[in-house]
């Protein structure tokens, strides 16, 4: 059942008018642009992916210029910048890679407004904000690092398409981009959505903590696949079978 009030249609350049017009009366739908943004995020992500993005940096902008006016502690704006203007970016970052470059914009911002004076004067950074990023257990005051929390939302999207391959959106990505059913083998291709692009650099990160379980070994590669646990012990893990006792003591 398709929800027509919602449901639009985007039309390339060469594409006539009369073309146009006669589709969206057929289906009764209304036309959309390239610049619109649907449940508030951006229908087509172009070239310029600082310009696709644009509207999260002025939000978290907005937001911050209404903060100077107000006398806050240190304090006062952590918790503003915890759960505010750090939150605003989210929805948008567990379906794009919002590249580093706007991610560090963002976090030039919000250290700005962190280290300000309420007549909006910029102060000295006494601390770089990479330490400020780490947990308070290692000095820092546990600030997101943008950029690797944006990676892991897309890491934790492409753990979803590994552990639910029958979910509807599961379905319709390996249709389209890993016909085979092998997930960790795909590949970006040429004219992908900037969407399964950015799934893409997410499973990378699943990747690099994947390891297989040995079983009958048919389905691993050992010239490729990990096996081996990184950390203290490098044994193969293996399938545990059950025993069953008998009355007598033994094992079965």
């Amino acid at each position: 059942m398709i929800n027509k009030d919602n449901t639009a249609a985007m039309f390339s350049i060469d594409t006539p008018p009369d073309v146009r017009n006669q589709i969206l009366t057929e289906l009764n739908i209304s036309h959309t642009t390239q610049t619109d943004r649907c449940l508030g995020l951006p229908i087509h992500i172009g070239r310029s992916k600082k310009k696709s993005f644009e509207y999260i940096k002025q939000k978290i902008w907005g937001r911050i210029q209404g903060w100077q006016e107000r006398l806050l502690s240190k304090a006062g704006k952590e918790i503003l910048i915890k759960a505010i203007a750090q939150a605003i970016p989210t929805f948008a970052m567990s379906c794009f890679d919002l590249t580093k470059g706007l991610c560090d914009e963002l976090s030039s911002m919000i250290a700005r407004y962190r280290w300000s004076q309420q007549d909006k004067t910029n102060k000295i950074h006494w601390i770089g904000w990479p330490k400020l990023t780490r947990s308070k257990n290692l000095g820092g005051l546990g600030f997101r690092d943008l950029h690797a929390f944006n990676m892991a939302m897309l890491a934790r999207q492409g753990w979803r398409l590994l552990t639910m391959p029958d979910s509807l959106c599961a379905q319709v990505l390996q249709v389209k981009y890993y016909p085979d059913g092998n997930l960790l083998e795909a590949k970006p291709k040429a004219r992908i959505s900037y969407t399964w692009r950015s799934i893409l650099k997410g499973l990378d990160l699943v990747k690099e903590g994947l390891i297989w379980r040995i079983g009958d070994g048919n389905n691993v590669n050992i010239w490729t696949d990990p096996c081996l646990p990184r950390g203290v012990t490098r044994r193969v893990f293996t399938p545990r079978r059950g025993f069953h006792f008998a009355e007598s003591g033994g094992a079965d």
